[in-house]
């Protein structure tokens, strides 16, 4: 899992990559750059309100990543996506329900890191190429720019389900989320791993961070 970690060190650097989470709407097509950027205005007086204490509160910092990213991410997409099909066609339900809570484990530590290391990073959504009306998956395109270093361009890739844009991937100076996830797996697999040493693995891996 060290790649992962290389992955969380990234995002860290970027802070904003949890506010992508939270699009929700009563409308039929909502507007996912408009909502995101009501979103990441919330965030934003939440990480300043916090911002001397996140760094030392572990706690505090799991808590935001929880509300923010479990409710409206598209976890089960974005599991069956970092594992092969093979892999995932003939896993168990069981075995699916198991890989989707660790690795929604993993995903909040890893926004959590980046929660962590907010310094006053503000974001600019960029306008939506070719619209959104009538398309149920879209990439929305944004820039960081940080007082500590260049800008950073961050990417969303959403599905649209019913009347809520849902998050499926990050994309952070090209190098996706769910493809570097996926390599890691892959690396196991390649090595004769199955479904449940996948899990087994990233179990232990939470274990072992589960305080930091």
């Amino acid at each position: 899992m060290k790649t992962m970690k290389k992955w969380i060190g990234v995002v860290g650097l970027t802070l904003m990559v949890c506010v992508l989470f939270g699009i929700k709407t009563a409308n039929a097509t909502p507007d996912p750059v408009a909502m995101l950027k009501s979103i990441a205005d919330q965030l934003i007086a939440e990480l300043k309100a916090n911002k001397t204490s996140l760094p030392e509160n572990p706690s505090l910092v799991y808590s935001l990543a929880n509300k923010i990213v479990v409710p409206h991410a598209n976890i089960p997409e974005m599991s069956k996506r970092v594992l092969p099909p093979s892999v995932w066609g003939k896993a168990t339900e069981a075995q699916r329900s198991e890989f989707e809570s660790e690795f929604t484990t993993l995903l909040v530590r890893t926004y959590a890191s980046a929660l962590a290391q907010y310094k006053d990073q503000t974001i600019r959504f960029l306008p939506l190429r070719g619209g959104y009306e009538g398309k149920t998956s879209i990439q929305v395109q944004s820039i960081i720019d940080r007082t500590d270093g260049p800008s950073i361009s961050v990417n969303y890739r959403l599905l649209l389900g019913g009347s809520e844009w849902q998050l499926y991937d990050l994309i952070v100076e090209g190098v996706s989320l769910i493809d570097s996830f996926r390599s890691q797996f892959a690396d196991q697999l390649s090595q004769g791993g199955t479904m449940d040493s996948v899990i087994k693995n990233l179990k232990q891996h939470n274990a072992d961070n589960s305080g930091n």
